[in-house]
C-alpha cells in the first residue's frame, strides 16, 4: 500500500512537472493591417428619410505586419448598418488565407461614430471595434484569440482594417 502511494505521488510530480515545463501555449501578438478593396458588393438606401442604409461588401486585400497573420490574403464579408453622418454598427467576417492554404476565420463587429470636431465642415468617422477568432483550417485550426481593431479610409472606395491583439495555436 506504500509502495502504490510513493510512485502514484512521485508519478504525480513527475506529471506536473512536465506540465510546467512545456508551459501553455504562448500568445502570440498580432498587429496586421491590410488595404482592402471592394470586390462586390449590394445596398440598401431606406426611403423613409432617415439616411439609413445597409451595404453588404466582399473586399480582399494583403495582410502586412507582424504576427501568425502577415503575409496573408485577406477577403471581408461585411454587413455595415449605418446611418450617414450618425453612425452605425458594421461587423462581419475576415478571411485570411495564406500562401499555404491555412485559413483563419476572424469575426469582428465595430462601432461607428461621426463627430463633428472646431473648424471642420465634414463630420469625421470613428470607427473602432473588437475581433475574435471563429474557426480556422490547417495550422489554424485549433487557433483561438481575441483583439481590438480600426476600419480607415485608404481612399474613396478602399478600407485598411488593422487588427492588434493575441492568437494562440491551441492543442
Amino acid at each position: 500500500m506504500i509502495k502504490w502511494r510513493v510512485f502514484t505521488a512521485l508519478g504525480f510530480a513527475l506529471g506536473l512537472a512536465m506540465m510546467w515545463a512545456a508551459g501553455p501555449a504562448a500568445a502570440e501578438k498580432v498587429d496586421v493591417s491590410a488595404v482592402l478593396a471592394p470586390v462586390d458588393s449590394i445596398k440598401l438606401d431606406f426611403e423613409d428619410g432617415s439616411k439609413r442604409f445597409v451595404l453588404f461588401v466582399q473586399r480582399e486585400g494583403k495582410a502586412e505586419g507582424h504576427g501568425l497573420l502577415a503575409g496573408a490574403d485577406v477577403t471581408e464579408y461585411g454587413m455595415h448598418d449605418l446611418i450617414k453622418g450618425v453612425g452605425g454598427k458594421p461587423r462581419g467576417y475576415l478571411v485570411y488565407a495564406m500562401p499555404g492554404g491555412d485559413k483563419a476565420y476572424i469575426k469582428w463587429t465595430v462601432r461607428a461614430i461621426f463627430v463633428k470636431e472646431p473648424g471642420q465642415a465634414k463630420p469625421k468617422l470613428l470607427d473602432y471595434g473588437v475581433w475574435e477568432v471563429a474557426g480556422g483550417t490547417g495550422a489554424f485550426a485549433k487557433l483561438q484569440g481575441v483583439g481590438t481593431m480600426t476600419i480607415k479610409p485608404a481612399s474613396k472606395t478602399d478600407r485598411r482594417f488593422t487588427l492588434t491583439g493575441d492568437l494562440v495555436i491551441g492543442e
